[in-house]
């Protein structure tokens, strides 16, 4: 199961941070080539968008090879979309703790708290 959040006032469209999440969860092997995503008006409704934004998402991922798409059928991960090398994965990962981390100073947050936060949504996705 996906679990997409998508944060307004990041500064990133919608469907650039649809993106991302979807190639986070191929990258982390929760989503394998032949996965079925979610469709278009599922994840719109849940997501609380306009189902063209998930258009968007989906249709640059088919551009970038990441996603086919299956007339009747939905979208699928690509089988040649397998998880990127380790280094892409540490960016991709450090590039959320980069932004998880100017969030939490911002808001005066401390590295502890930050820490058990982070452990304990993990917690929670892995047992969902």
């Amino acid at each position: 199961m996906l679990h997409l959040q998508i944060n307004p006032n990041s500064g990133v469209p919608v469907y650039r941070q649809v993106m991302e999440q979807i190639r986070y969860y191929i990258a982390s092997g929760l989503l394998a080539p032949g996965s079925k995503l979610p469709s278009i008006r599922s994840m719109a409704t849940s997501l609380a968008v306009n189902p063209t934004t998930i258009v968007k998402a989906y249709t640059e991922l088919q551009h970038a090879g990441v996603v086919e798409m299956k007339q009747g059928k939905g979208a699928f991960i690509a089988e040649a979309a397998g998880a990127p090398p380790a280094a892409q994965l540490r960016e991709a990962l450090e590039q959320l703790a980069r932004q998880l981390a100017v969030e939490a100073a911002q808001m005066g947050a401390s590295a502890e708290l930050v820490m058990k936060v982070v452990q304990e949504e993990l917690q929670k996705v892995r047992h969902d």
